[in-house]
């Protein structure tokens, strides 16, 4: 191929998106392609999309014209989680030549050969149950921390979620691979891997092609605690059921791994988490909250939870929202419920009306800014760690402290991808904390 061939790409979604998008992208790397921004002429256009977000088809369409009207002759491509599970419907966009799914994506460099438009989308897609081997994957970039993928795919049945049907089956990498990786993340001197995959504490299963766990998500983190050159591990998301009291003790008292949970709750009322058909009841939640708290009362805890789901009346919304004040969580991600194709809650009965979920989701994300403010006023005064970004934004450098308190100082290059011990001393107008450094008088002037 040609070495002056130009790709660029646009990843829609999940931090696990982003570290498949980083795979694919070192892949044209080795064919010969220079990666340029997704605002610059480019031969080569990749989408990488997401089944979870609202008016994913809307969003999609937008880019392929945002890439479009930057070079009309370029070729354009989608793969994801959408590419899985509507082919034909991205295909049928004007302006698409190329649609991957879930099997395909990471061979996107053996379908490109002449990169000359097509008359119409040519799609190579899988029945999702051959999706069944295992792809690693990290992403890095500018960013000071790196998203490790260690597992794929879902066994679970929520009866809201197209995930399963995007992704198949729940597989996993083999440990050794994740070590190598990690160890590759470590060199180029990114200091902070966060673990990402669809349900990470399955981690394990499918390891061997088969549903034996040679190895459980606690063994990955001890392993993971040993590599050199890493100064933070962070937990991405892990369902409550699968978080265990020795991978909470483990977090405590590791050097590493951060004070820092996302743990997905998604309804605070027991009638609707069967009708979710979740893996748990909201007993469990509070017991894992509680247990997190006694080891680490410093502890960061995120939660996700799904707003208009069809049953929730506006007793069990209130349930949800009583259940989430109660609970010393951090801060949420509300999720507004919208119906996905080829999903049981799709059929069900009583339907939340738009309205209602909008407003409903209103009040979750006002207890959310609640929920932090009082997080991060528990947190006034005391000494942290921060690892400071990349980026000025309007004359700022932000970083995040171990326990996930977002800071802010003048912006100052030399502070870029460093990790300083600091005092958090009060909370700025926009919500984010200011601070002073402990013993380092010369930088903070």
């Amino acid at each position: 191929m040609n070495a002056t061939k130009k790709v660029a790409f646009y990843t829609l979604g999940c931090k696990l998106n982003f570290s498949e998008t980083s795979t694919i992208a070192r892949n044209f790397k080795d064919e010969g392609f220079s990666r340029v921004d997704f605002s610059e002429k480019a031969d080569i256009y990749v989408i990488n999309t997401c089944s979870v977000t609202e008016n994913a088809d809307k969003r999609f369409k937008t880019i392929v014209k945002k890439a479009q009207n930057v070079n009309p002759d370029a070729f354009v491509a989608a793969v994801g989680c959408y590419a899985q599970l509507k082919p034909e419907e991205l295909a049928d966009v004007h302006g698409v030549d190329l649609v991957l799914g879930a099997t395909e994506k990471f061979k996107i460099t053996d379908y490109i050969n002449d990169l000359s438009k097509n008359d119409f989308g040519e799609v190579h897609s899988c029945e999702i149950d051959e999706a069944d081997f295992y792809v690693g994957s990290y992403s890095i970039g500018d960013r000071t921390r790196a998203f490790l993928k260690v597992q794929d795919g879902c066994d679970y049945k929520c009866t809201y979620c197209t995930i399963p049907l995007a992704r198949g089956i729940s597989r996993s990498d083999t440990l050794g691979n994740v070590l190598k990786n990690a160890a590759e993340i470590s060199e180029k001197g990114i200091k902070e891997i966060v673990l990402t995959g669809v349900n990470i504490g399955d981690y394990g299963k499918g390891e061997f092609g088969n549903k034996k766990h040679e190895h459980t998500f606690f063994e990955l983190c001890e392993a993971l605690d040993e590599v050199s050159g890493i100064e933070r591990l962070r937990i991405s998301s892990i369902e409550p059921n699968l978080l265990k009291n020795e991978t909470i003790d483990f977090v405590a008292d590791s050097n590493t791994f951060v004070p820092h949970f996302h743990i997905p709750l998604q309804s605070g009322s027991n009638d609707l988490l069967k009708l979710m058909r979740r893996r748990y009841m909201s007993e469990l939640y509070v017991d894992r909250v509680k247990r997190i708290k006694k080891v680490m009362p410093h502890a960061c805890i995120g939660v996700d939870v799904i707003v208009g789901f069809p049953g929730e009346t506006e007793e069990r919304f209130l349930e949800t929202y009583q259940f989430l004040n109660e609970l010393d969580i951090s801060y949420l991600h509300v999720f507004t419920y919208s119906e996905r194709d080829n999903t049981p809650a799709a059929e069900m009965d009583g339907v939340v009306p738009m309205k209602i979920r909008k407003k409903r989701s209103k009040m979750l994300r006002g207890l959310s800014a609640k929920k932090r403010r009082a997080f991060y006023e528990s947190q006034l005064d005391s000494t942290r760690t921060v690892l400071f970004e990349g980026e000025n934004k309007k004359g700022y450098i932000h970083g995040f402290t171990e326990n996930y308190v977002k800071v802010k100082a003048p912006w100052n290059p030399e502070l870029v991808n460093t990790l300083h011990t600091i005092q958090l001393t009060e909370i700025a107008e926009d919500g984010l904390m200011r601070f002073e450094f402990v013993n380092e008088k010369a930088i903070a002037s």
